[in-house]
């Protein structure tokens, strides 16, 4: 899924001026803050019903509402924190046949994922991500995935591509919605950011685990 997500692979270390904050307010402050602050985890809209693989047949383009991004947690000075990075910039296509999505190319552009801090955001993209040489996370389908009859789960296989490396990966999403105009595509993928070239940063006051997920949810339109 071109999913920038996608991509995004979630490395977010907040930075000396959070840690300040931090010092200044106590850790369990920050911890709240930005137990606050994460994004819920995709899912499918209360009204989507499970997608009908007869009538979704067709190419499905990614279209507005959809974002990818990360989720990662943050360990400050004992104090767990949960962190989501999210973008909207995110395009590509979905293609179902006889009751399979038999093709998706996702994109996400991962210079644009925010989280409620700047100074995150900028270490995730200079150092992590490296967005300038690495603009872009994407993902293709590289299996054929069968939607079964009155289920919205999916295993989609596919190659993940992000900050240059490309690793076989397994999805775990949700496929549902009217099947004629609109579909809707959540899911998330575990990661181990050293596979993909990322040293999960270790600041003394705050460090990052070693691994987290890509998160999506992607709104589909016919055509």
């Amino acid at each position: 899924m071109r999913t920038r997500t996608k991509a995004a692979v979630g490395i977010g270390a907040a930075v000396v001026v959070v840690g300040g904050v931090a010092v200044i307010f106590g850790p369990g402050w920050y911890a709240d803050r930005a137990e606050d602050a994460a994004a819920d985890e995709p899912s499918l809209s209360a009204s989507a019903a499970p997608a009908d693989g007869a009538d979704s047949s067709g190419t499905w383009t990614v279209s507005d509402g959809s974002f990818a991004g990360y989720r990662v947690d943050e360990v400050l000075r004992g104090e767990d924190v949960t962190v989501t990075g999210r973008t909207e910039d995110v395009t590509g296509e979905v293609t179902i046949a006889d009751a399979e999505v038999t093709e998706a190319s996702i994109e996400v552009e991962v210079a644009t994922i925010a989280t409620d801090s700047g100074n995150r955001d900028g270490y995730f993209r200079e150092n992590a991500i490296q967005a300038e040489q690495f603009p872009t996370a994407t993902f293709e389908l590289t299996e054929p995935a069968a939607l079964e009859e009155g289920a919205t789960e999916v295993q989609l296989v596919g190659d993940l591509t992000v900050r240059g490396e490309t690793k076989s990966v397994t999805v775990d999403a949700e496929v549902g919605g009217d099947g004629a105009s609109a579909l809707q595509v959540v899911g998330s993928v575990p990661i181990t950011f050293a596979d993909f070239g990322v040293e999960a940063p270790n600041l003394g006051f705050v460090s990052v685990e070693d691994t987290g997920s890509i998160e999506f949810s992607l709104d589909l339109a016919k055509g």
